[in-house]
């Protein structure tokens, strides 16, 4: 699709969204953008490329950059048009910051940290994370969002995607209403629920994003593979909360379609 083009997304790219829970967009930040946001990460974590004897560690997390490469990253017109159609225009808040980064290194160990999970999207004072919670209306995030700044195949640990999870996530969430479900009450089965649905590998070129529907259950994985994996997990931060006055979105109508509201 042209660069000037009203849209980002096709109907059946918006569609593929609505029922798979996240769509992947290539290029839709530069190759140089990626390639300066490395450098700022390597410089960041007192790494080198050059220096593979010291990639000790599994995985190394920055918390946020936000720097004129990242929020350009996160902000160019092709995006923000994907924005527009999968949340509603003016709906949503331009990211500030990107973050935050795991980045993988290659390594036999286990990250410890891939286990299956929603990101929660309110409440995140808590000083116990498990008691951060999310609800049916997905009050206080728009979207999860990954954004490779590095090439990504299928051993350099890419994101594992449950497709239509959060499909079967809405109607746990329903009976929990506005104050929502914390992590502890929603992970209690460790996802088991979601166990049927086909996996999904995060993976492209520097410069690809995926936007996914909040609910989408992901998990990292191990990184078998022999460069380090560099990646952004934000979020995309709402104005506000829905209006039912206003169209539904696409973020909307997935919810809509799997508990089988009218809101």
């Amino acid at each position: 699709m042209p660069e000037n083009s009203e849209f980002s997304l096709t109907e059946r790219q918006v569609r593929t969204f609505i029922d798979d829970g996240f769509v992947k967009i290539d290029n839709a930040f530069s190759p140089d953008l990626a390639r300066q946001c490395r450098e700022e990460l390597w410089a960041e974590i007192g790494l080198s490329p050059d220096e593979p004897e010291h990639w000790v560690q599994p995985v190394i997390r920055v918390a946020h950059k936000a720097s004129p490469p990242f929020i350009e990253a996160a902000n160019t017109p092709r995006l923000h048009r994907a924005y527009d159609q999968l949340v509603g225009e003016g709906r949503w808040i331009p990211p500030k910051a990107i973050g935050t980064f795991p980045i993988r290194f290659p390594s036999p160990e286990s990250p410890g940290d891939d286990g299956w999970h929603v990101d929660m999207s309110f409440g995140t004072d808590h000083a116990d994370f498990m008691e951060w919670r999310v609800n049916v209306k997905s009050s206080g995030r728009a979207l999860l969002m990954l954004f490779l700044f590095s090439d990504v195949g299928p051993d350099d640990a890419p994101t594992r995607i449950r497709k239509g999870s959060h499909h079967v996530i809405a109607r746990e969430l329903l009976p929990f209403g506005e104050a929502g479900a914390t992590l502890r009450q929603l992970s209690s089965d460790g996802y088991r629920s979601t166990e049927h649905c086909e996996v999904e590998l995060a993976t492209g070129a520097a410069g690809t994003v995926y936007l996914c529907h909040p609910f989408v259950v992901h998990a990292a994985q191990p990184h078998r593979g022999k460069e380090p994996r560099f990646m952004a997990q934000p979020p995309l931060l709402p104005k506000g909360e829905f209006d039912p006055a206003l169209p539904p979105s696409p973020v909307q109508i997935a919810i809509r379609q799997a508990c089988g509201l009218t809101f």
